[in-house]
């Protein structure tokens, strides 16, 4: 019918544009074939057209269709082994004497299994009530094993509820040192207390805050994981209510709670943690500006830098993006997709914290922006005088000025662009003039003001 007609359209189109040279029609743009494209595409699978735009420009070519018909399929039933009661084979073996066919999740994880199939429900097993298992979608793995907890540490989860990733940090601490497990929700709560009970955790302490205040409960910890409230376009197979849902305003919404939940997390983080001072940033969303432009955002406002998340596999973030260019260590970040992982779509970050002052950055940047202003017109004055002067005299002028140029990249260059002082990625290191109140924004002042804070 007008479905399959659709669909063949839609291959052709995407054919096309995979050799666009050889295979268009004569004076037909690929601006007109990709319209076309992003018409029936999300006519076909029942989407917003900007949603379909925000895709398109993530998986080129034929990957598309592959994302939007993974999208339609379920994922694999996937349940985490809970270490503190049971071992995976003892439990592989209670549950195939009940009729389930299972399997492993893969190499890279020791404690995951998948359903095939089963003759009894999963969620209602003798097993299941005892707390030997967790039904888990196996991405959520993922921001857990990045924040590799440690024994006998102080941990937070800052968005905890219905405790998946919370039991499993408590299970790598073997239910030492103490984990809060945080929702902002009161009604998730119940969940969270149900899970925590059921699996045996003992080493937490639930509590309902909003996690932008927690920072003014209490800070101090050695992780910290937020997997971020988002717009679930990584998890369409479980709710395709995203597909029509998922409006720009709804996005910039959620992104606007994400990036001041991502500085509250950086913020409970001890920088000076004998053992950690790490945070992790996650979400089940596959869009660059909840995921790569959160992250750098934390970049410019915290003292915080993008470490490697020793994750097996995943692709690397984003360090350009459409008219976005994001740090060089975005690449350290670790996507997951429906149709390339088989896995729920995910995103994940891990974040070392490098001081546990809060970089100013409205005045960083006011500074900065004085700083080229004082710049320019030094430049001018420059110009003028070597005009006056004789051949000989603005002939060492320029030879003088790349110098300048030189000491002025240097003051930025630690891990941030070079040449941008103020506003180094490094979280502002280079702007040690932003606190140092007494200095004026001329650069000079800059780079005393860096000297005597050391």
């Amino acid at each position: 019918g007008e479905h399959g007609e659709r669909m063949e359209r839609v291959k052709g189109v995407v054919a096309i544009l995979a050799d666009f040279k050889n295979r268009r029609e004569e004076g037909k743009s690929r601006g007109e074939y990709v319209e076309a494209l992003e018409s029936d595409l999300s006519v076909a699978f029942g989407y917003l057209p900007s949603l379909t735009q925000k895709f398109m420009a993530i998986f080129p070519g034929a990957q598309i269709l592959d994302f939007f018909e993974a999208n339609e399929k379920p994922r694999p039933l996937c349940i985490r082994v809970n270490t503190l009661k049971t071992k995976k084979r003892a439990l592989s073996h209670s549950l195939s004497s009940r009729g389930v066919n299972l399997g492993s999740v893969g190499e890279w994880s020791k404690v995951g299994v998948i359903i095939y199939e089963s003759k009894v429900p999963i969620g209602a097993t003798p097993e299941y009530l005892a707390g030997h298992y967790m039904i888990q979608s196996a991405s959520s793995f993922m921001p857990v094993m990045a924040l590799a907890p440690q024994e006998d540490e102080r941990v937070l989860d800052l968005t905890a509820s219905p405790g998946g990733k919370s039991t499993y940090i408590a299970a790598l601490m073997k239910n030492t040192g103490v984990l809060f497990a945080n929702d902002a929700k009161k009604e998730r709560i119940k969940a969270l207390v149900a899970n925590i009970h059921r699996m045996g955790v003992r080493n937490s302490v639930v509590c309902n805050y909003d996690g932008r205040k927690f920072p003014e409960v209490i800070k101090g910890f050695d992780r910290v994981l937020l997997d971020a409230p988002c717009s679930g376009t990584g998890v369409i197979c479980h709710d395709p209510s995203v597909k029509l849902q998922r409006t720009d305003d709804d996005i910039a919404r959620t992104v606007m709670l994400q990036k001041q939940l991502l500085l509250a997390a950086i913020d409970c983080c001890d920088a000076n943690s004998k053992t950690g001072g790490y945070v992790v940033y996650s979400t089940c969303s596959i869009l660059v500006d909840e995921n790569e432009n959160v992250v750098n955002h934390a970049l410019k406002k915290r003292n915080v830098k993008i470490v490697p998340t020793g994750l097996p596999f995943g692709v690397p973030g984003f360090v350009r993006f459409r008219e976005n260019r994001f740090h060089p260590s975005t690449a350290e970040c670790r996507r997951f997709y429906p149709h390339i992982h088989n896995l729920d779509g995910f995103f994940v970050c891990k974040l070392k914290k490098l001081s546990n002052d809060v970089v100013k950055a409205s005045a960083e940047e006011v500074e900065e922006q004085q700083a080229v202003a004082t710049d320019k017109k030094r430049k001018k004055e420059a110009a003028k005088v070597a005009k006056a002067e004789k051949a000989e005299d603005s002939d060492s002028s320029d030879d003088d000025e790349p110098k300048k140029k030189k000491a002025k990249g240097m003051r930025g260059s630690k891990g941030g662009k070079p040449g941008k002082g103020g506003k180094g990625f490094n979280g502002g290191k280079g702007a040690a003039g932003a606190k140092d109140k007494k200095s004026r924004p001329s650069p000079k002042g800059n780079k005393n003001a860096k000297g005597s804070r050391k």
